[in-house]
């Protein structure tokens, strides 16, 4: 770490501004690129760098300046790359793998109506639960979160989670009608 970065991870601890300011400027274009190497995309990429950035604010009294300062924000930044890649990693592509199979996949787009109506149905159905097990049930499934992290971020036990989840699905079960094959199919492959 150079002298003026390990001052500033100093400093920021203290909740010094310009300190951030200057790791920002020190590191959010190679953030940038290193989340543009992953996620390919523009918008993502720079959700990304202010993701980190947030991140680090957020803890800041847990910085540990004696540790590489880089190493610490570019596990954050793939961290987040890895959570994103669950949340949002294709769930598409597996609706319409689902939906048409994996060789006809190019030509499906979420335009289509079978994609468009199973997330319709699964909207609806998740709409219609109470909202502490809906929120515990999207941090979840589809944010791709732990029951733990869940926990944390609702006030909740693990434990209640869990439950939480477990009901979830099975209200989405009992939901879903028994001939709708490709309602079946997500069940499978996204929620259980």
């Amino acid at each position: 770490m150079i002298p003026e970065e390990k001052s500033a991870v100093i400093k920021l601890k203290r909740g010094d501004l310009e300190a951030f300011d200057f790791l920002y400027e020190l590191y959010a274009n190679r953030l940038h690129a290193f989340g543009m190497k992953y996620l390919r995309s523009e918008a993502d990429a720079e959700e990304l760098v202010q993701s980190v950035f947030i991140k680090l604010w957020e803890n800041r009294k847990k910085v540990d300046s004696e540790l590489s300062f880089r190493s610490y924000l570019f596990t954050i930044a793939y961290n987040d790359i890895c959570k994103l890649f669950r949340q949002k990693k294709y769930l598409k592509k597996y609706v319409a793998e689902t939906l048409y199979g994996s060789e006809m996949f190019s030509s499906v787009s979420e335009e289509s109506s079978d994609y468009r109506s199973v997330l319709k149905e699964v909207d609806r159905i998740i709409s219609l639960m109470p909202e502490k097990q809906k929120r515990a049930f999207l941090k979840s499934k589809l944010e791709g979160k732990t029951s733990r992290e869940v926990a944390a971020e609702l006030g909740l036990t693990a434990a209640t989670v869990d439950n939480y989840v477990s009901a979830a699905l099975k209200t989405l079960k009992a939901g879903i009608k028994k001939e709708n094959l490709s309602m079946m199919l997500f069940m499978l492959l996204f929620l259980l």
